[in-house]
């Protein structure tokens, strides 16, 4: 299984262009955007439709510059998967996220991040591969001390530890776009605006 996963395209049409021509191009079989799709809300056209008009398979989360509400209505104008509190199986693989921040138009306190994953985690649990899609880092994670400015997650640290998914895909800190670093057994990768192409065996 073949992922191209990307974050914080912040309204950029031609970035989102950019990111389906390379999803078209690497024959991927799901494209995982990881919030922070909008500037502030300030448009929501044109970030899903390239991706859906070259079809691609395409599950999202919202960010710290986007509500639930705005990124629900995204995916149900697309026909996309909402990951939010929600979960998805691709074969031997478990996706499950939570979005938003503990800073930004959608905050979440870290209870409720924590909760949200949860309730995502227990239904794709027995799977294989199980990968958690989130917006903000780990608190205590090496991209996090790319920043003085956003904290990691508490919630998100807990969800590591306790659920022990093979992979977390997040992005937030622009700083720590491409790195990648190990949290006990679980691959952190910061995607990054620019898109990381990630294989599963």
């Amino acid at each position: 299984m073949k992922i191209l996963a990307a974050g914080d395209i912040h309204g950029d049409t031609g970035l989102a262009s950019k990111l389906a021509e390379k999803a078209e191009k690497e024959k991927v079989d799901m494209v995982v955007l990881c919030g922070d799709l909008t500037q502030s809300e300030e448009s929501t056209e044109n970030l899903i439709g390239p991706f859906v008009n070259k079809n691609q398979k395409v599950v999202l989360i919202p960010g710290n510059h986007e509500t639930v509400a705005t990124t629900e209505f995204l995916a149900e104008l697309y026909g996309v998967e909402n990951l939010h509190g929600y979960s998805i199986k691709a074969g031997k693989v478990g996706l499950f996220g939570c979005g938003g921040a503990n800073i930004g138009l959608f905050q979440l306190s870290e209870n409720e991040t924590f909760d949200l994953l949860k309730q995502g985690f227990e239904k794709i649990k027995e799977l294989e591969t199980k990968i958690m899609v989130t917006h903000v880092h780990p608190e205590g994670s090496k991209m996090g001390k790319m920043t003085s400015f956003f904290p990691g997650s508490t919630g998100i640290s807990k969800a590591i530890d306790k659920f022990k998914p093979d992979l977390l895909l997040c992005s937030h800190v622009h700083e720590a776009e491409g790195m990648e670093e190990k949290i006990g057994k679980t691959k952190v990768i910061n995607v990054g605006k620019e898109g990381k192409i990630i294989e599963i065996d």
